[in-house]
């Protein structure tokens, strides 16, 4: 019922009628209390649109999203109503192979077609160099907001603190947060200064409010709302401890909100990933004052509502896009095997358990680097943050490979004692299910993770069929991200006679498949989880 609500909500908007009527219907049914239209000349209403987590997803993915039929949507909506803000709360970084390869600059671009009005950072912004970053910001022509990042010289990264945007009787200040979980799950340039969301965000809100006046305020936050670590501050955390911030535009934890989420004195929401869906809210101003928000996410390709076509903009966003499309062709379509069934991705399962598809691409590692590199290795393992989507049923492209493992990181063996592998491994044990970091092993481990008592403990643990001699050498092979602590893994940073083989964990698993022609997917109990949970 209520996603058929949402469908006609929609129409209404598209066909220019009584959508604000409709929606605030709605919404009243939903609360307690009712507000009585206030007929001053100060009333307003303003559109907000907004993205989050798009890494990248240039083009449709079964069906969902696309950056022209993004567009051709916001197309529609600019041209029914006179106040639009649209935003994005970061990581639009490091996903799809096509955006990969061109360091985003077609989605940058895009953004600039669609005109988006602010733009935070998230953790993947911090994925490659900082000159890389500055070419991005460069290239953009929307603003980027930050007041939690700050070059040495101490100006804010991307330029601008803050903004305000004028609407004939009212006013909107707009800033940015990132995370500071982006300095262990990122590798930003250690010329940045991070600065305490908390802080950050309490000193802007006051500038905006009593120094800049603004009627409105809203926050775009690459924070999350589902808790990583205990210190984490999430945009729940942040909206119950600051006053003064309307709106909280979200992003990072790629979840998809079916309403609004109130928090002390805010309004929270964010809109799933990759663009398969537009954040779209309305806000009631009186007299210079938020008295009610309405919002929803609205599916972008076959679930879109049903009075809405998305045809895309082809004179813009398409012609744009074509170029880039017909360089990547010529090298990520490659096919270089086949896999007899789909590995399975869901929701994020490499964080959650065992998988087929991290049991692949460590399985890989290990072969390539017995076999064609000739070292002795006792086992990898990766963080499941790592793999980001599934592998279809059917040939294997470079481009899914890329896409299933798209940053650029490389393989590296090191030595640790047996004694620091059970101190890695009882870590591991508390790392909860969910987080980036949750691990993902080749068949030389064996292990029970016990969730049942406490933070977690090891039970059952093998490597090479036999239990851990505290007093041995072990070489295994990660990833230099969690080489260097990535993921909080501290105690890898005790690992020593380290090796980088210079071998992107990518081309390892392509050159995997090369030789092997086929793969299938394999579950076969190298990790067992008890007492957890299934996201």
């Amino acid at each position: 019922m209520k996603r058929k609500m949402c469908f006609l909500l929609i129409a209404f908007l598209l066909a220019g009628n009584l959508f604000a009527t409709a929606i605030q219907e709605r919404d009243s049914a939903r609360r307690s209390g009712e507000i009585v239209p206030n007929t001053g000349e100060r009333s307003a209403d303003l559109i907000l649109l907004h993205t989050n987590d798009f890494h990248g997803a240039l083009l449709p993915n079964n069906g969902q999203g696309g950056l022209a039929e993004l567009s051709a949507f916001i197309k529609s909506v600019k041209a029914s109503n006179a106040n639009v803000l649209l935003v994005d709360a970061g990581d639009f970084n490091t996903g799809s192979a096509l955006s990969n390869m061109f360091n985003a600059e077609p989605v940058i671009r895009g953004f600039n077609i669609m005109g988006y009005d602010a733009v935070t950072f998230g953790n993947h912004e911090f994925d490659g160099t900082l000159e890389t970053l500055n070419a991005q910001i460069a290239m953009a022509e929307f603003p980027f907001v930050s007041s939690n990042i700050m070059l040495p010289n101490g100006s804010y990264l991307g330029g601008n603190r803050y903004i305000v945007k004028r609407y004939g009787n009212f006013s909107v200040g707009i800033f940015g947060i990132t995370t500071l979980r982006t300095r262990s799950i990122a590798s930003p340039d250690d010329s940045l200064v991070f600065l305490d969301e908390l802080e950050a965000a309490r000193e802007t809100v006051d500038i905006l409010r009593n120094t800049e006046r603004v009627d409105i305020v809203i926050a775009l936050t690459h924070m999350g709302n589902i808790i990583e670590t205990t210190d984490h501050i999430t945009s729940i955390r942040l909206a119950k401890r600051i006053e003064g911030i309307d709106i909280i535009v979200d992003g990072h934890s790629h979840s998809l909100f079916t309403e609004p989420r109130r928090a002390g004195d805010s309004w929270v929401v964010t809109a799933n990933e990759m663009g398969k869906y537009l954040g779209y809210g309305k806000l009631y101003i009186q007299n210079g004052r938020l008295v009610d928000f309405s919002w929803l996410a609205v599916p972008i390709g076959p679930n879109a509502p049903p009075s809405f076509d998305p045809v895309p903009d082809v004179t813009e966003i398409t012609a744009m896009l074509a170029p880039y499309i017909e360089r990547g062709n010529a090298v990520l379509k490659e096919v270089i095997g086949i896999a007899s069934d789909t590995f399975v991705f869901g929701n994020r399962l490499t964080r959650y358990q065992e998988t087929a598809l991290g049991n692949l691409i460590t399985d890989a590692n290990v072969w390539f680097l017995r076999n064609v590199s000739n070292m002795e290795i006792d086992f990898a393992f990766h963080n499941g943050g790592n793999m980001r989507a599934e592998l279809p049923a059917g040939p294997i492209t470079q481009e899914r490979i890329l896409t299933i493992l798209p940053f650029e990181n490389y393989l590296h063996v090191v030595s640790m004692t047996g004694s620091q592998l059970i101190e890695l491994f009882d870590f591991i044990a508390t790392i909860s299910q969910g987080n980036g970091g949750f691990p993902q092993f080749s068949s030389d481990v064996r292990l029970t993770i016990d969730k049942t008592t406490g933070n977690g403990i090891i039970r059952d643990l093998t490597i090479g069929g036999e239990p851990v001699d505290p007093q041995r050498i072990y070489r295994l092979c990660t990833n230099d991200y969690i080489l260097g602590g990535g993921d909080d893994y501290a105690p890898m940073l005790n690992a020593t006679d380290r090796f980088n083989t210079s071998l992107l964990l990518s081309y390892a698993v392509n050159e995997y498949i090369r030789a092997n022609g086929a793969v299938s997917p394999v579950v076969d109990g190298r990790m067992t989880i008890v007492g957890g949970v299934t996201p």
